[in-house]
Parts: C-alpha cells; structure tokens; sequence
C-alpha cells in the first residue's frame, strides 16, 4: 500500500466507550472499509459495552467482535498507530486533559447525547441508541463522500461538528 492509498487512522473518544465512541466505530469501520482503521477508547472506560449500543449495532448488520470498552491510555504509548483523526463524541471528554498523541492528528469534536442515561421504557431507550446511531450513519456518511485523505480529514470532520443532526 502506498502512501496516497493506505488507510486512515480514526479514533473516538468519551468518558465510558460503552456506547457511543463504540457506534461510531462500528459504524466508520463499516462504511470505511479498508480505507480506515478505526478504534474507540474512553478516559474512564466502563470495562464493558453497553448492551444496547451492541445491540443497535447488530440490527444493522455491523460485526461487533471489536466491541470491548478501553482506556486511552492504550493509544498514547510509542507503538500506538498514529492517528490521522481523533474525534471526542461526548463533552466530557472533550474538556479532559488527553493523552499526547503519537503524530500530529487533526481533532474535532461531535458531542451527542448520552443514550446511556436515557430513562423511561424499552422503546424510548431503544429510539435514543438509534438516533445516536442514525446521527454517527449521517456525518460519517458525509465524510466520506467528501473522499478524505491524510491532509483534509481533519477539516471536513471539522465542518461536521457543528451541523445538527435531523
């Protein structure tokens, strides 16, 4: 693989990767194919995904055998890929001290919120994983019909923070 063809290197961070840093992966390593890798990880990691994160994962035919909640500390030592992207899903992570990342990756931040802390019944719970789901389809959707590569991924996913998911 080239320079110009080897694949992206993604990451998403929150506070737990149980569920939403964990959708987006799934959904980036899905619709990315091999032109990314992709990973999740949390500052303070549950230890566990979220079941409903998996499940709504699963619904839509995404393999969820990378499913496992991480620290970030296993993407902030020397042998750590060198990221092309790293992009905070939740606000909490957002405002933490990150680790010093290897390389020089681009950053942007798409807070959603919590499906986790979603009370009420089986349906609306259910409904607040899909739209956390349907939110990461659209955006990275439109990052990829922007053809992104080393050099532009950075402002493209940029741009996309600040658009209001429908």
């Amino acid at each position: 693989m080239t320079a110009s063809t080897a694949p992206l290197h993604v990451l998403f961070l929150c506070t737990g990767n149980s569920a939403r840093s964990l959708i987006a992966e799934g959904v980036l390593r899905t619709l990315g194919g091999d032109g990314f890798r992709v990973f999740s990880a949390g500052s303070f990691p549950t230890g566990m995904p979220n079941p409903h994160a998996i499940a709504v994962l699963r619904q839509h035919d995404i393999d969820t055998s990378f499913a496992r909640s991480k620290s970030w500390d296993e993407f902030s030592g020397a042998d750590a890929p060198h990221f092309d992207l790293i992009v905070t899903v939740c606000d909490n992570a957002a405002g933490e001290t990150c680790p010093v990342w290897p390389g020089r990756p681009a950053t942007a931040h798409w807070g959603l919120p919590d499906p986790a802390a979603v009370e009420g019944d089986r349906d609306e719970i259910d409904a607040a994983f899909k739209a956390t789901y349907d939110v990461f389809v659209q955006r990275l959707t439109q990052l990829l019909a922007q053809h992104p590569n080393a050099a532009n991924i950075g402002s493209l996913a940029q741009q996309l923070q600040s658009r209001e998911a429908s």
